[in-house]
C-alpha cells in the first residue's frame, strides 16, 4: 500500500508537469504517443475505482503476481482496446483537458485506495484477489508507465526509487528468475519487459543465462 501511494502520486505528478509540445512525442509503448499513454492512465484510474467499489465475500483466486497474464508476444498497437484508446486520446484535442481529466480520475483513485481496507476481497478481471494485492500489482503497472513517459522525455522525473526496486522484485518474481544484480533497475525492468533489447554489456552481463534466457525474454505482462 505504501509503495502504490508514492508511485501514482509520482506518475501524476510527472504528467502535470509536462509541457503541450510532449503530448505529441513518442511514449515507450508501441505505437502510442504521450497522449495515448496518458489516456490509458485515465482509464487504468477508472479501473482502480471500479474495483474498489466492487467488493466480494470469496476467497481469493489470485494475488500480486498471478493477478498477470504472461506472454511472449509484445503489444504491437493493434489490439481494439489500444487502437481505441488512441481515439479517444485523440478526441481530447487540448493536452490541458487530458491533464485535468486524469488528475480528477486519478486524485479520486489514490484517495479510494487510501481509505481501503487491504484484507478485503475484491473482483476484477474475473477473479478475485484482496485489494492489497491488487494495488501492488498496480505498483508494477505505474512503474512501466512512468518509465514509458519517459521513454523520450528525459528532462520529467522518473519513478521513485523504492517503486523501481518494489517493480524488479515483482517482475522477477512474475518471470521466475532474477536479471544480473549490476543493471539498474530501470534497464532491468524495460530489457525484461521487452520495452528494450539488451545492449551487447547486458548480453556479457547475462553471462551463461544468456542461452537459457533467450528464450524467456521478454516477459510481457497483461
Amino acid at each position: 500500500m505504501d509503495h502504490f501511494s508514492r508511485s501514482w502520486p509520482a506518475l501524476r505528478a510527472a504528467v502535470a508537469g509536462l509541457a503541450d509540445d510532449d503530448f505529441a512525442r513518442p511514449s515507450g509503448c508501441a505505437r502510442w504517443l504521450v497522449r495515448d499513454l496518458v489516456c490509458h492512465l485515465v482509464i487504468d484510474a477508472q479501473d482502480v475505482l471500479i474495483t474498489l467499489a466492487t467488493p466480494v465475500e470469496e476467497e481469493p483466486s489470485r494475488d500480486q503476481v498471478t493477478y498477470w497474464e504472461v506472454t511472449a508476444t509484445l503489444p504491437t498497437g493493434e489490439d481494439p482496446l489500444d487502437a481505441l484508446t488512441v481515439r479517444l486520446a485523440a478526441a481530447y484535442q487540448e493536452p490541458a483537458l487530458l491533464k485535468f481529466h486524469l488528475e480528477d480520475v486519478g486524485s479520486a483513485a489514490g484517495r479510494a485506495a487510501a481509505l481501503a481496507d487491504p484484507a478485503q476481497p475484491v473482483r476484477t478481471r474475473g477473479f478475485v484477489l484482496t485489494t492489497g494485492d491488487y494495488l501492488s500489482a498496480y505498483v508494477l503497472e505505474w512503474t512501466l508507465h512512468h518509465l514509458d513517459l519517459v521513454a523520450h522525455l528525459p528532462h520529467v522525473p522518473g519513478p521513485p526509487a523504492d517503486g523501481l526496486a518494489r517493480s524488479r522484485e515483482m517482475l522477477e518474481r512474475i518471470a521466475g528468475f532474477a536479471f544480473p544484480a549490476a543493471w539498474p533497475d530501470a534497464d532491468a525492468l524495460r530489457i525484461g519487459t521487452g520495452r528494450r533489447a539488451p545492449g551487447d554489456a547486458e548480453r556479457a552481463a547475462l553471462g551463461p543465462l544468456a542461452g537459457p534466457l533467450a528464450g524467456r525474454l521478454p516477459v510481457v505482462l497483461g
